[in-house]
C-alpha cells in the first residue's frame, strides 16, 4: 500500500510534464502549467502531501522515505526556480548511490545488514546469505544510479522522463521478483495440520 502511494508523485509529474504548456489564472495570479518545470513543482507538492499523509497514518517514515522526500525538496526547488533541469537529472543517480552507501555501511555498522532489516520479519536466513544478498543490492543501486545518469544526459528529454517514471519501476520489479525463488526457500510457511490430527478430528466430528 505504502509503495503504491509513494508512486503517485511520479505519475503526477509525468502527467503534468506531458501537458502542453499553458497559462492558468488563479485568484488573479497567472502561472504556467505543463512542461518540465511545472512538473517539478507538482512533484514537490504531491511528494509533500503523500509522505505527509504516510507520516500521519503510520506516525513515522522509514529512512528511505525520508531520503526520497528530502531529495525531492533539494533537487526540485532549484530546478523550477533557476529553470535548470540539470538539478532534476541528478536526483535519481544520487538517491540510488545514497541507498547503496546505506546498504554498504550496514555491513559494518549495526548487527544486521540493511536488507535483513527490511525483510527479516518474513525471511529467516543465515547471516552469510543476508550479506550476499545485501551485496547484490549495493551493486544494483550503484548500477541503477549510473544508468539513470547516462539516460538523463545521452537520450532525449522524452526518453529520460519515460525511463525515470516507468523504466526504473520495471527494472526494480524484475530485480525483486528475480530474487523470489531464492528467498522462497527461507520464507516462513504456515504450519500445516498433521494428517493424523486431521483424521482424529474427522472421527470426533462423525461421533
Amino acid at each position: 500500500m505504502k509503495q503504491a502511494l509513494s508512486y503517485i508523485p511520479l505519475l503526477a509529474f509525468f502527467f503534468v510534464w506531458a501537458m502542453d504548456e499553458r497559462p492558468v489564472n488563479f485568484a488573479g495570479i497567472e502561472h504556467s502549467v505543463g512542461g518540465i518545470y511545472s512538473a517539478a513543482e507538482v512533484l514537490l507538492a504531491t511528494s509533500v502531501i503523500v509522505y505527509g499523509a504516510l507520516f500521519a497514518a503510520y506516525k513515522r517514515l522509514d529512512k528511505f522515505e525520508w531520503i526520497t522526500l528530502c531529495a525531492v525538496v533539494v533537487f526540485c526547488i532549484p530546478t523550477f526556480l533557476l529553470r535548470d533541469v540539470n538539478f532534476l537529472k541528478w536526483k535519481a543517480p544520487l538517491v540510488n548511490w545514497i541507498f547503496a552507501s546505506i546498504f554498504l555501511g550496514s555491513r559494518y555498522i549495526g548487527s544486521k545488514p540493511a536488507l535483513q532489516h527490511m525483510l527479516g520479519h518474513a525471511v529467516e536466513m543465515p547471516r552469510e546469505m543476508w550479506l550476499r544478498l545485501n551485496n547484490i543490492w549495493i551493486l544494483y543501486f550503484l548500477l541503477l544510479g549510473a544508468v539513470n545518469l547516462a539516460v538523463a544526459y545521452t537520450l532525449s528529454e522524452t526518453a529520460w522522463i519515460q525511463f525515470k517514471v516507468f523504466g526504473n519501476l520495471i527494472i526494480t520489479v524484475v530485480f525483486v521478483f528475480g530474487q523470489m525463488p531464492y528467498l522462497a526457500r527461507y520464507m516462513e510457511m504456515p504450519d500445516e495440520p498433521d494428517d493424523k490430527s486431521d483424521a482424529s478430528g474427522a472421527v470426533r466430528k462423525r461421533a
